[in-house]
């Protein structure tokens, strides 16, 4: 990944928000949808990226990739709701992206929820949100930044209260950082946590061959993304081993019981997708 990347939405990992949005806009359109998202599909097209807005798009294989998305949209909205009902006041979404949840979930009153993002991803989104004429749900700030650098000062500037239990979310993340940043990302979350404070991380767990398959491979040369440059190495730290040492109780949840949990069936492709990562969180 290239140390000093500037990242829009229609080049390196900013056009994986692009696909992930479009796909969240097609599991919004199922009768049997998991998440209800009506900014996703303005997202996905505002920016002119060859990036899919129908089914058919996809190619083959990918419906699976959007049953995830939609299964893992569904497990961090209801994890978010429980946030709440425990007492969290203050979010973190980090590598916010496209994510929509301040704006279509329904939050307590008092609630202040910031996004940590690259400043033309942020910028993006909240001129497409603003055309809509879309209002946030909550108190929501953006702290635009690099999570490679010095993202906490950024957030503090947007006035993150450190004092304050914070449910934070590490959501299609963790595969794009380089070993360094995901190490100081979770000792940072660590230190500016209050104990009450709550971690979700989407958890990386196949090798990078995996997830450069032969249909990813496909898609990735159509859409000009080059996904080999943007996934991190094979070799990285375990975050349910490093949260634990900090003092965090972690519980872990697969795909499969994720998906009998929320009733999604998945296909045998998507059952393959639990080789790809597992879901984790954790509480201070």
């Amino acid at each position: 990944m290239p140390a000093n990347e500037d990242w829009d939405v229609a080049s390196g990992v900013g056009i994986t928000a692009l696909m992930v949005a479009a796909a969240r806009a097609l599991e919004t359109e199922r009768a049997d949808r998991l998440i209800d998202d009506p900014y996703a599909a303005a997202l996905a097209k505002a920016a002119g990226a060859a990036v899919p807005t129908a089914a058919a798009d996809f190619g083959e294989g990918w419906q699976d990739t959007i049953d995830y998305i939609g299964l893992r949209s569904r497990l961090f909205d209801e994890w978010f709701e429980l946030a709440c009902a425990g007492g969290v006041r203050q979010v973190v979404v980090l590598a916010a992206g496209l994510d929509t949840r301040a704006f279509r979930l329904s939050w307590p009153p008092g609630l202040r929820l910031f996004e940590v993002d690259q400043p033309k991803v942020l910028a993006y989104k909240g001129a497409v949100l603003a055309g809509l004429g879309a209002r946030p749900a909550c108190d929501r700030h953006e702290a635009p930044a690099d999570l490679r650098d010095d993202w906490p000062a950024a957030l503090r500037r947007a006035g993150f209260d450190p004092a304050l239990p914070t449910a934070w979310l590490a959501e299609g993340l963790i595969y794009y950082l380089p070993v360094e940043a995901d190490v100081r990302l979770l000792a940072a979350v660590d230190e500016m946590s209050a104990p009450g404070s709550r971690i979700a991380i989407e958890n990386p767990i196949a090798k990078r061959s995996a997830l450069l398959g032969d249909d990813m491979a496909r898609s990735s040369e159509k859409w000009g993304v080059d996904l080999d440059a943007l996934f991190g190495p094979d070799e990285r730290p375990n975050p349910a081993e490093r949260l634990t040492g900090f003092g965090w109780s972690v519980r872990r949840e697969t795909v499969d019981e994720a998906a009998n949990r929320l009733g999604r069936a998945l296909t045998s492709g998507g059952r393959g997708l639990t080789r790809v990562g597992d879901f984790l969180t954790a509480e201070l």
